[in-house]
């Protein structure tokens, strides 16, 4: 059974930094594409980034155009572990953050989530 387990939320100033971690378990994130969602309330969720490319490819993993040049996914093989770093915070990033496994198709699976707020 795959499990992913977000943490790292909280409470951040405009301009400020986060680093987001996901526990994925069940699976490997050498070999699963883990990405990352946010939703705000009344919103669809928003696909942030993932390990891989639209195509596949590992060595472009894809970012939303909102947070291009701020944030930055990463994996540690080893602890089966994917982060989501985040610089330059805005107040529009704030939202409930998920990771997911698969990053798109018919059976996603997602973690609880995990608040992040960035006050201006």
């Amino acid at each position: 059974e795959v499990q992913l387990v977000e943490s790292g939320g909280g409470l951040v100033q405009a301009g400020g930094s986060l680093r987001l971690s996901c526990a994925v378990s069940g699976d490997t994130v050498a070999d699963s594409p883990v990405g990352w969602f946010r939703q705000t309330p009344g919103e669809k969720r928003e696909g942030v980034s993932c390990t891989r490319s639209r195509d596949g490819d590992a060595n472009d993993p894809f970012y939303a155009q909102a947070v291009k040049g701020r944030f930055t996914i990463t994996a540690d093989n080893d602890k089966n572990i994917v982060y989501l770093n985040m610089d330059n915070l805005k107040a529009e990033d704030s939202a409930v953050y998920y990771c997911s496994l698969p990053c798109q198709g018919w059976n996603i699976r997602w973690g609880q989530g995990t608040q992040v707020t960035v006050s201006s």
